[in-house]
């Protein structure tokens, strides 16, 4: 028998420690990405469960789906904050949390945002709480019956029938479709100013003393979060006149420097705050079913993060004195139609009014330069009864001077009674 050579293996290559790096890394991306994947996925479905759970109905909500894209549409979200006693703030509220005459929940905040198309333009109408108006039929989350009230201080309609009540109301009075709706608490407000690191403020005049909102502060910008933040928000016998119309130019102010710190490298660059705002806004928020969804809130996000500061502007409603009630305000409706027919009409808004009773300019501010806009001249009000031409250009609309406000780009300070 003829003897066989032994098997011979083909000779192996060592492997070298780059290639055994290299796939240990792809292995490790893989394994990342996979990761990375299952937990946005787990952490959308969580978030997105978390808003459907207090999300409530409205009547103008829009039929298409939400998309990772713009939306193309003009669109209304309507923005409420309510003083509920909630564990945040129940201390620090006091008496306003212990009496039980206090009982409820009103929406002492009311803001309206109107976003346009084709330019994009930000226009935030806000409601004083005492403004007299109808309050129509509603019918709470608990199936709770409200009849409706002819005349009635608007920030009763959360306590008649919740977040839908609110958007019934503020759509009657303006005559404006509102497809998208959200609650947040005044503790809710402290919960997503911390999410950010806080806002930075100024405070001009003589400072604020308002021992009813537990601050005294001197004149010069400050940086408030938490109860600080709350404190800035709810002072009014600190500020301008003391009454509610001077806070409403003060939240605006506050409004104006939150968006220009959410649009800010300080926010936009760093993944964990950005996480972290998500997180905190979705938990703080009572939404609409139509808002009760990350993708949309993500969407209406992405159509705004463009828009020049100079063509976000903040007003307040249009007031007189209720002649029945020197305590109150009914609308002014003359000069609110003038706002409602611009905003249709798309036009550049230009202010002729006060900033607000409650601030007044930041003489460190540089002076902004003439925008395009500005310099187009000024015109009336579009007639609604003319036929409209979709190849004109509306000219600038000045609004009558009894509607406060400031733009964006305009930096306001607290008018502080010292």
């Amino acid at each position: 028998m003829t003897s066989q050579p032994p098997t011979r293996h083909a000779h192996r290559r060592p492997v070298s420690a780059w290639r055994r790096g290299a796939k240990l890394l792809a292995i490790i991306v893989t394994v990342a990405v996979v990761a990375g994947v299952a937990v946005a996925g787990f952490y959308a479905f969580s978030l997105t469960q978390t808003l459907k759970e207090a999300a409530v109905p409205l009547k103008d909500a829009p039929a298409e789906p939400p998309a990772l894209s713009t939306y193309d549409e003009p669109f209304a979200v309507l923005v409420v904050g309510t003083d509920e006693c909630d564990d945040v703030v129940s201390a620090a509220f006091g008496a306003r949390c212990s009496d039980p005459e206090n009982a409820g929940t009103r929406n002492d905040v009311n803001m309206l945002v109107h976003v346009s198309t084709n330019p994009r333009r930000v226009t935030v109408v806000s409601f004083p709480r005492d403004l007299q108006v109808e309050i129509p039929e509603c019918t709470a989350a608990d199936g709770t019956a409200f009849p409706g009230a002819f005349k009635a201080s608007i920030n009763t309609a959360y306590e008649a029938g919740g977040l839908t009540c609110v958007a019934d109301t503020v759509s009657e009075l303006s005559g404006q479709s509102i497809p998208f709706a959200a609650k947040v608490s005044f503790g809710n407000v402290v919960n997503i100013t911390d999410a950010i690191g806080g806002v930075e403020v100024c405070i001009g005049g003589d400072g604020i003393d308002d021992p009813d909102a537990g601050i005294q502060w001197e004149p010069g910008n400050r940086v408030v979060k938490g109860f600080d933040a709350l404190a800035f928000l709810r002072t009014r016998k600190g500020i301008g006149d003391g009454s509610d119309l001077g806070r409403i130019g003060n939240q605006q102010q506050y409004l104006s420097r939150l968006m220009n710190k959410l649009r800010s490298d300080e926010v936009l660059t760093n993944p964990g705050t950005l996480l972290n705002l998500a997180s905190t806004a979705v938990r703080n928020i009572e939404p609409s079913e139509s808002l009760a969804d990350p993708v949309r809130i993500a969407q209406l996000a992405y159509t705004l993060k463009d828009v020049p500061f100079d063509d976000i502007t903040f007003v307040q409603f249009p007031v007189v004195d209720d002649p029945y009630d020197s305590n109150r305000v009914v609308p002014d409706e003359a000069s609110a139609e003038v706002l409602w027919q611009a905003l249709a009409a798309n036009a550049p808004l230009a202010l002729t009014g006060d900033a607000g009773r409650g601030v007044v300019a930041d003489p460190s501010a540089p002076t902004p330069e003439p925008t395009e806009s500005a310099s187009e001249e000024a015109t009336p009000a579009p007639d609604a009864s003319a036929t409209p031409d979709a190849s004109a250009t509306p000219g600038v609309v000045e609004l009558p001077e009894n509607i406060n406000g400031s733009k964006a780009s305009q930096a306001t300070c607290s008018n502080g009674l010292g």
